[in-house]
């Protein structure tokens, strides 16, 4: 017989951070207990705390850990682009992949902060300010309308107009066991492929809109 590649084994603290995003967004974070946490990875509720602290503690480590990883790709791709409006379209693209991919994340990210501490909320709080400024910062330098003075406001719309746009995907599929592109295709009939395509057109469009209705000022008289 052909020898087969083993499947990768996840560490067992990401196995952990997985099946409580999985479950978090299936039922909401107070619908959830440490030891289904516990059993949905093979072991008991209580060996669970050799890993997390406890249930808050698994919350934080995902949403701090997902508003950072938005940050920190956010920032390398529109470093690595070759202009503001490759910078754009790689930052659409960045964001329809977390969608698309991280659909249990992206709902905790938009449905759970309320559930975190203090100091964990400010600091998914400070991260999301970053994420967000960074995206009004390239998309202003990629549409020199939205870049007059005064047109900031319509940017920043813009940008939150978009991650609502994309962030609202995940929720189009009811919570199951499939991968989260195929739950997208079974609810939409579209391929992952095809509604990548269709959220960055979307995206795109939004940004090419928020710019032709900046209106810009008559000059003197």
């Amino acid at each position: 017989m052909p020898n087969r590649p083993a499947t990768p084994v996840l560490p067992r603290r990401d196995q952990i951070r997985k099946e409580a995003a999985r479950l978090f967004a299936a039922r909401g974070f107070l619908g959830v207990g440490v030891d289904e946490i516990g059993k949905a990875v093979g072991i008991s509720g209580p060996g669970l705390y050799r890993h997390f602290a406890g249930k808050d503690a698994m919350l934080a480590d995902l949403l701090v850990g997902i508003s950072e990883r938005l940050l920190e790709e956010g920032r390398r791709r529109a470093g690595a682009a070759d202009g503001p409006q490759a910078a754009l379209d790689s930052l659409i693209d960045g964001h329809i992949d977390f969608a698309l991919d991280d659909r249990d994340l992206i709902i905790l990210h938009d449905r759970e902060l309320l559930h975190l501490k203090e100091e964990d909320r400010r600091r998914v709080r400070r991260l999301q300010r970053g994420y967000v400024e960074l995206w009004v910062a390239v998309v202003r330098e990629a549409f020199t309308a939205l870049a007059a003075a005064g047109a900031e406001p319509v940017a920043r719309a813009a940008v939150h107009a978009v991650f609502g746009l994309l962030n609202s995907t995940p929720h189009s599929a009811a919570p199951q066991q499939a991968a989260p592109a195929e739950l997208a295709a079974e609810r939409t009939g579209l391929s992952r492929e095809a509604m990548a395509a269709l959220l960055r057109a979307l995206a795109q469009g939004a940004f090419v809109a928020a710019a032709a209705a900046v209106v810009e000022p008559s000059p003197a008289a």
